[in-house]
């Protein structure tokens, strides 16, 4: 236990994150269980010792612990967590708990066990927490940590502290929002860097980005779908193969019978490992309103626009990065559906958008509004689409 307590020290003392990430204060901290799920590089780690850092410095009270640790091969996590509280242990932060072979059993025991004891852990995005797991059923509040939004990008690389707002906020007050924030800074001269590297916050590490980042996604693949979905090893150069497929397809329509005959797999596992692809956060799927799995989208985009110019950087279509920046900036809180004619998404209940890179020619519509690339400031139904990446 001891050498726990030194590794948590260490760690603490030892974190310095960059920036404060917004989720610190959405989630209610009183609450006894708490996920927190995410991809893979978004900074789950430091977050979890941001907090402890936060709230209670090296105070013993609080411990972060690691499921890689060879330990837990050996002893269970019930039987740690009963020796911790033992010693006036009350804050248990569990880092990667799927590496844990029988996690949501040994979550539940503690829960019923020590119920003085909060537990908060991370896990992979793919990981199922209400859907499936009936053992953290009505017991776990799950929360999703996202890679770095534009705001949060362009705060921590100009030192500015701008706050996020409303999609209803920026629709309805979008000049007077985008004119406050053009007397301190121009989006403009820092939104190429991030779509290009700024959504995972590793950039700032002095390693090549697009080697980490291809690192990343072959263990969101090898770690995060074939380890947790419980895929045989074999088939793994079969998903490999199918995300450079939809990549460099572009966001269109997926051709499921060419697909199935390019991986030689049937049609059903094909759509199969698309829902595993788009669970790890490497994809979106696009439907018609109405329309989901197991239906064909209508189109698929990859998840962040850093993932294109890291997948296959010679084919990086402009409009198509555009559109992606778009669907990631509003997943968090909204629903994006296919466009109607003459636009690209639907948002929620008839909100109509058209994402226009520079110098788009268009018919005004009334009843639609044009997300412009390179505009600084807009006027009515004309936004500048940096400001979508202050949704939070």
């Amino acid at each position: 236990m001891e050498a726990f307590y030194r590794t948590h020290s260490y760690l603490v003392e030892h974190t310095h994150a960059p920036i404060r990430r917004g989720l610190m204060d959405e989630i209610d901290w009183s609450d006894r269980m708490i996920g927190i799920k995410g991809t893979r590089g978004v900074g789950k780690t430091t977050f979890l010792l941001q907090y402890a850092k936060e709230k209670f410095g090296t105070d013993r009270s609080c411990l972060y612990i690691n499921m890689n640790n060879f330990y837990f091969s050996q002893y269970s996590l019930v039987d740690f967590a009963g020796e911790f509280v033992k010693r006036g242990g009350k804050v248990l932060l569990i880092d990667q708990v799927f590496k844990y072979q029988q996690w949501s059993k040994d979550l539940r025991e503690c829960y019923d066990r020590y119920p003085e004891l909060k537990i908060v852990f991370t896990g992979s995005s793919v990981m199922r927490l209400k859907e499936e797991n009936e053992e953290l059923s009505g017991i776990v509040k799950v929360y999703y940590l996202r890679g770095l939004s534009f705001r949060e990008f362009l705060n921590l690389q100009s030192g500015m502290n701008f706050r996020p707002y409303t999609l209803d906020e920026i629709l309805k007050d979008h000049e007077t929002i985008a004119a406050d924030i053009l007397k301190q800074v121009n989006p403009l001269n820092y939104l190429q860097d991030y779509l290009h590297h700024g959504f995972f916050p590793f950039f700032l590490e002095k390693r090549n980005f697009s080697e980490n980042l291809l690192k990343t996604m072959n263990m969101m693949i090898e770690v995060d779908i074939l380890l947790i979905k419980q895929i045989e090893l074999k088939y793994l150069s079969k998903i490999k193969k199918l995300l450079y497929l939809l990549a460099t397809d572009g966001p269109v329509a997926p051709n499921v019978s060419q697909l199935a005959t390019e991986i030689q797999t049937s049609r059903a596992t094909v759509m199969n490992y698309i829902k595993y692809l788009e669970d790890a956060r490497l994809i979106n799927m696009v439907y018609p309103k109405g329309e989901s799995f197991p239906k064909k989208p209508s189109k698929v985009v990859m998840h962040n626009s850093n993932l294109m110019y890291a997948v296959y950087p010679v084919k990086v279509n402009e409009q198509d990065v555009l559109d992606t920046f778009f669907m990631n900036t509003l997943y968090k809180d909204h629903k994006l559906y296919k466009g109607d004619k003459g636009t690209s998404f639907q948002v929620d209940e008839g909100l109509h958008f058209r994402i226009c890179a520079e110098g788009c020619k268009f018919k005004n519509n009334p009843n639609v509004y044009y997300a412009m690339h390179k505009l600084e400031q807009g006027y009515g139904n004309q936004i500048p689409l940096w400001l979508f990446g202050f949704l939070y």
